[in-house]
C-alpha cells in the first residue's frame, strides 16, 4: 500500500449521503477499512471497497478498531453520515480513537456541541471538519468573489427558495422529527444559510414569519444582504413551470433581482472535500458555528406570520 494513502472508517453507510463519501475516498485514493450501520443493506460497498469489514452494532465497530490500532493499523479519518442527532456522539468516537473526523452537515443541532466539540478537539490534538461543499462550487465562489470586489458598504436584497418534495417516509423517518433531524431549517437549509453566511457576512437580525414540518420561511439580515428565504418539502409549493416538467427540485437564489445559477457542477463536491481535508484546508468548527447558530435560532423562534419583509411565496401557503 503506498505510503500515501490513508484509512477510513465510515459510519452510516446504509445512508443515502453515504455514497459520496464512498466515491470521495476512493476517488481520492484511499482505503475504507470499515463501515457500520445498523442496516445491513449497503451492497453499495462492493462497487467501492469490497474488502472492507462492516458491522451492526456499534460495540462491535469500536472493539474493531481497537484491535486495528493495537495491531498497529492506523485510521486517519471517521467519515459521519449518521442521522443528525448521532453526529455529536459519533465524532467523540472518532476523536477518542484518535483520529480526525469528517461529518456531514449539519456537524451538529445545537451552537453549546460546537463549543464541547471545540475542548475536545484542544484535549485529543485531532480535527474536525465538515462537508460544506456549496463553498467549493464554482458559481458560489464567483458570486462571493464578486460581492467582495463591490462597494464595502453595500446591502444586497436577496431572495432565496429551495423545495425538494418529499413522500410521506420522510415524516415517517428519524428525518421527521424535529429533536432527531433539527427540522427543515436544520436538514435542508443549513448548506445555504452557511452559503449566504459565508457570502454576505454575519446575521445581524433573525425572523421567522412561518415555520410548519414541512416548510418554513422567514428574513435574514447579514451584513451585507437582506434575505427572504422559503425552504418545503411539499411538491405543492413547486412552481407551475417545474410541475409541467416532472421535476420536483427547484432551487433559485436571486440576488438584486439577478439568478444565480448554480443547478450543475454538484456532482464531485465531495470528492473536492477529502481532498481539501487530506490536503490540511478543510473547513472546521469555527466555519460552521454561525449556520448551526441560525438553523437553532430559526428551530426554537416564534413565527409572527406574514409581517414585515417576508418571502413571496409564502403568500400563497
Amino acid at each position: 500500500m503506498d505510503a500515501e494513502t490513508k484509512n477510513f472508517g465510515l459510519i452510516g453507510v446504509a445512508g443515502y449521503i453515504a455514497v459520496r463519501h464512498l466515491k470521495a475516498i476512493k476517488d481520492t485514493g484511499n482505503n475504507l477499512l470499515a463501515s457500520l450501520d445498523k442496516f445491513d443493506s449497503v451492497g453499495i460497498i462492493d462497487s467501492y471497497f469490497p474488502g472492507s469489514d462492516f458491522f451492526v452494532e456499534f460495540e462491535r465497530f469500536d472493539r474493531h478498531f481497537d484491535k486495528l490500532k493495537r495491531a498497529g493499523t492506523k485510521i486517519d479519518y471517521v467519515s459521519i453520515c449518521s442521522p443528525n442527532y448521532l453526529h455529536d456522539s459519533h465524532i467523540r468516537f472518532a476523536l477518542r480513537h484518535q483520529t480526525d473526523a469528517i461529518c456531514e452537515k449539519p456537524l451538529v443541532l445545537n451552537p453549546w456541541n460546537v463549543d464541547a466539540l471545540q475542548e475536545i478537539e484542544n484535549e485529543t490534538g485531532r480535527k474536525i471538519f465538515t462537508v460544506l461543499q456549496l463553498r467549493l462550487h464554482p458559481k458560489i465562489i464567483e458570486l462571493r468573489e464578486r460581492i467582495k470586489n463591490g462597494p464595502a458598504d453595500k446591502v444586497y436584497d436577496v431572495d432565496l427558495s429551495y423545495i425538494t418534495s418529499r413522500g410521506n417516509w420522510y415524516h415517517i423517518s428519524w428525518k421527521g422529527d424535529i429533536h432527531k433531524s433539527g427540522g427543515i431549517a436544520t436538514n435542508i437549509g443549513i448548506h445555504f444559510f452557511d452559503m449566504l453566511g459565508w457570502i454576505f457576512g454575519e446575521v445581524k437580525n433573525n425572523v421567522v414569519n412561518v415555520s410548519e414540518p414541512d416548510k418554513a420561511g422567514g428574513y435574514l439580515e447579514l451584513k451585507n444582504a437582506r434575505v427572504r428565504w422559503f425552504l418545503s418539502l411539499d411538491s405543492k409549493d413547486l412552481p407551475a413551470s417545474c410541475v409541467e416538467n416532472g421535476q420536483r427540485t427547484f432551487r433559485s437564489v436571486r440576488v438584486e433581482g439577478e439568478e444565480v445559477e448554480f443547478s450543475e457542477g454538484f456532482t464531485d463536491l465531495h470528492t473536492r472535500t477529502y481532498e481539501e481535508i487530506i490536503a490540511g484546508r478543510g473547513f472546521g468548527l469555527d466555519e460552521v458555528r454561525q449556520s448551526v447558530i441560525t438553523a437553532y435560532t430559526i428551530r426554537n423562534a416564534r413565527p409572527i406570520g406574514l409581517q414585515g419583509n417576508y418571502h413571496p411565496i409564502l403568500k400563497n401557503i
